[in-house]
C-alpha cells in the first residue's frame, strides 16, 4: 500500500511538474471579456470589460490539471454607449460600488481532445456565486517576437442575470448574457 501511495505521489507531482505559469495580457490588449445580450428581443447589445487580470497554468501533455483565475474590475464595463454604462454599474445591474470585482476560479478541466476542453469554476458576480462551465479551445502556443513564450485561448459561456441576483426586467428574450473570452497568456 505504501508503495502505491509514493508511486500514485510521484506520478501527479510529474504530471503537474511540466505545467507552466502564464500571465494573462490585458495590458498588451492581447485578451478580452465580451458579452452580449439581446436588446428587448430586438438587436444584441455587445460590450466588453476593459480591466482584468489572471493567471493559468497549463500543460500541454496534461491539460486536464491546468488552473485558472480571472478578476475583473466590473466598474470597467464599456457598451460603447456612456449613459447606459453608468445604468449598468448602478443598483439595478453590477452594483459596482458595493460589488467592485468578478472573479472566476477553475476548479475542473475536461480534455475533450483537440484542443478542446470544458472549463468548469466558480464565477463570482455581484456577490454570489455559482458553478459555470466555459467551452473553450487551444489557440496556439509557442515563442513570440519578443523573446517571450505565450500561449492563447478562446471560451464561450452564457450565464443567468438572475443566477446572480440581477433582476431587473429587461423582457423575456433578455435574462441571459453570453460571454466569449479571449486569453493569450505570457510564460513567466
Amino acid at each position: 500500500m505504501k508503495k502505491l501511495t509514493l508511486a500514485l505521489a510521484a506520478a501527479l507531482s510529474l504530471s503537474t511538474a511540466n505545467a507552466a505559469d502564464y500571465v494573462i495580457d490585458s495590458k498588451g490588449a492581447h485578451a478580452s471579456i465580451n458579452f452580449k445580450i439581446q436588446h428587448l428581443g430586438y438587436s444584441w447589445l455587445t460590450g466588453r470589460f476593459n480591466d482584468f487580470k489572471g493567471t493559468f497554468s497549463y500543460d500541454d501533455a496534461a491539460p486536464s490539471a491546468a488552473k485558472i483565475m480571472v478578476t475583473i474590475d466590473t466598474g470597467s464595463i464599456d457598451s460603447n454607449h456612456a449613459e447606459r454604462d453608468k445604468h449598468l454599474k448602478s443598483d439595478d445591474f453590477l452594483n459596482v460600488d458595493e460589488f467592485p470585482e468578478a472573479k472566476f476560479v477553475s476548479t475542473k478541466i475536461v480534455d475533450k481532445g483537440n484542443g478542446s476542453m470544458d472549463v468548469t469554476g466558480d464565477f463570482t458576480l455581484h456577490g454570489v456565486t455559482n458553478p459555470i462551465t466555459i467551452e473553450a479551445k487551444k489557440i496556439g502556443e509557442g515563442k513570440d517576437p519578443w523573446g517571450g513564450y505565450r500561449a492563447g485561448f478562446m471560451g464561450t459561456t452564457t450565464i443567468a442575470l438572475k443566477d446572480y441576483g440581477i433582476d431587473y426586467d429587461l423582457g423575456p428574450a433578455s435574462q441571459t448574457v453570453e460571454l466569449e473570452l479571449h486569453v493569450e497568456g505570457v510564460k513567466q
